[in-house]
């Protein structure tokens, strides 16, 4: 039996699967070098432990490092990366601060404290001192807060500092994200994992949930969730995924989405290959221009990252 997200997807594209990647459609595109805006690096055997990933997840609850992530993501023209906190351990901010000492390839750090607590302040100033550090990720959990005074004070504490606010959660996240774009103008903000998979199938819904995201020229989209599975085998072909890639194309211009993965996480999904395959094929019928913008441009106006190791090559 099929789910009904499933069969909304298989009527969508009836062809588009397939068991295996075939040769992408532009070499062109795979050489543009990209900066993966989306990546986690965590030790679970480290003494203390995780807070995240989950122990009953045997894919993800293990060491992932950034020479990991280069093994994976290099074959693949990625020169760097930013990386986002998903623990809520205040010290694990500084733990991949530590790795980027090291690990040139990690070019910022999205990090993770939250707003409104009476430490935030004096986190946000000693990790913020750090030019890697880059901002902070809102999740979910804070939306029940997001209207007080306290939270939205320290969110201007992160304006002021000319820093980013990326926003994770999904579809219920977005009326928050117009409610902190309206208020803080000057604020970059990047809406994570798009396109939703709420959306599946129903590309008219997608156009109007953005709509008025589209006002607010500080909000960009991290178009980081594409690639699906149906029964069982990964979606390869760029037809199936157009629909809902053009329509972010058509709301958001060129100027405004940004490439991420969600590695590891991806691997649940597909392998790093299927990740930057399926957009490599489905620019090739965009302008090379199109491209470099999603692939690194971008996210160089939204997170302002650090040129350094083989990304320095890109704005020399």
């Amino acid at each position: 039996m099929m789910t009904r997200r499933e069969f909304i997807l298989s009527t969508a594209a009836a062809t588009a699967l397939g068991p295996r990647f075939s040769a992408y459609a532009s070499e062109e595109i795979a050489s543009i070098p990209a900066i993966d805006t989306h990546t986690h690096f965590y030790d679970p055997t480290r003494p203390e432990g995780v807070p995240w990933p989950p122990k009953d997840n045997p894919l993800l609850y293990i060491p992932r490092y950034p020479k990991d992530f280069r093994t994976e993501a290099s074959p693949h023209n990625v020169v760097g990366t930013v990386v986002v906190e998903a623990s809520d351990w205040v010290e694990d901010n500084a733990w991949i601060l530590e790795l980027a000492e090291t690990n040139d390839d990690i070019v910022g750090l999205i990090g993770n404290l939250e707003p409104g607590k009476p430490e935030f302040a004096g986190h946000l100033k000693r990790f913020s001192a750090n030019p890697l550090f880059l901002g902070l990720r809102l999740r979910g959990a804070i939306n029940n807060h997001l209207g007080e005074d306290r939270v939205l004070a320290d969110i201007k504490r992160l304006a002021d500092l000319d820093q980013t606010l990326d926003i994770h959660g999904g579809a219920r996240m977005l009326a928050p994200t117009l409610m902190i774009a309206g208020k803080f103008p000057s604020l970059r903000i990047v809406v994570n994992h798009l396109p939703f998979g709420d959306w599946d199938g129903n590309v008219p819904e997608m156009r109007r949930a953005l709509a008025e995201l589209t006002r607010h020229p500080n909000v960009y989209m991290k178009v980081s969730a594409v690639v699906r599975r149906l029964k069982g085998e990964v979606v390869v072909d760029p037809e199936f995924y157009r629909p809902g890639l053009d329509a972010l194309y058509e709301l958001f211009g060129p100027d405004r989405l940004v490439y991420g993965s969600n590695w590891p996480v991806s691997d649940q999904i597909a392998p790093y290959t299927n990740v930057r395959g399926v957009m490599n094929d489905y620019l090739a019928t965009r302008s090379r221009s199109d491209a470099e913008k999603y692939f690194w441009r971008n996210s160089l106006v939204a997170y302002r990252w650090i040129p350094r190791g083989a990304a320095a090559k890109l704005v020399r």
